[in-house]
């Protein structure tokens, strides 16, 4: 079932879908009688690449995600903090992918999604000393899990080994969500992921039952205060917006579809 959910979210991608009716499209202008459908087809497909590619519309489609819960705010270590952050026992970084090149150091083998996630936990790990931190995700066999990689960039980064608990079990945030509930039960912890990932993170921690704090990071809608005219262009960071704007909204109504989500 996984990975079956996996390759069908994949194909309905933005880039995928309007590559498959693009190709579908050529195939079916050679044909005799549907050569108008199929260059329509081609003509729609070029279109929508254009459009989900603008950097505008990739804004558009993913600030109401990232919006939904606030960051928490810069704060000088010792300087009072956030009553509910200051109540966590632990801080959770959700994975997010990473590569198994052994010559490389762990800050430079994990995505920029979870090294935006990693950075951000060691943040708040430094106002929250006596807090334990989770990282999660599984792994190839014989090569070091996720979890393991997420912690050894922190520890590179000064984060004392001894506060690390593991978890690699969880092949997607709904498995995440059951290791954590297993290893911590109900205890109030931050929940570290993307800011356009939080809505659905927080909606199955909330179904499992568990007490977490959002606490975004690796925002994706961030814009300068004075536009200017590449803005409004086309580009690869337009498309990867509207991408995972597509993906999450997909995840939050295949996991409500199933009862996972209240």
């Amino acid at each position: 079932m996984f990975w079956l959910k996996k390759a069908i979210s994949t194909c309905l991608m933005p880039f995928p879908a309007i590559l498959g009716l693009m190709i579908a499209g050529l195939l079916l202008s050679r044909r005799k009688g549907y050569a108008t459908l199929g260059k329509g087809m081609i003509l729609t497909g070029i279109l929508l690449l254009v459009v989900l590619s603008n950097r505008q519309v990739g804004l558009a489609l993913i600030r109401p995600l990232e919006q939904r819960y606030p960051p928490i705010p810069e704060t000088i270590v010792g300087e009072p903090i956030p009553d509910q952050l200051a109540a966590c026992r632990y801080i959770v970084v959700l994975g997010g992918g990473h590569a198994d090149a052994a010559a490389l150091p762990a800050t430079s083998r994990l995505s920029v999604y979870a090294l935006g996630r990693i950075t951000e936990g060691v943040r708040l790990a430094r106002l929250l000393p006596h807090a334990k931190i989770i990282t999660s995700g599984p792994g190839q066999k014989g090569e070091l899990s996720h979890a393991e990689t997420l912690a050894a960039a922190a520890i590179s980064l000064g984060v004392s080994p001894d506060r690390f608990i593991m978890l690699d079990s969880g092949r997607d945030t709904e498995g995440e969500a059951a290791a954590i509930r297993s290893e911590i039960g109900d205890a109030p912890f931050a929940l570290v992921t993307s800011a356009w990932h939080m809505p659905r993170a927080m909606a199955l921690m909330q179904h499992a039952g568990l007490n977490a704090l959002a606490c975004p990071t690796d925002f994706h809608a961030r814009t300068n205060d004075r536009f200017t005219w590449t803005d409004y262009l086309c580009g690869l960071d337009g498309l990867e917006n509207s991408t995972w704007a597509v993906y999450e909204r997909l995840g939050y109504r295949w996991a409500k579809w199933r009862g996972k989500i209240n």
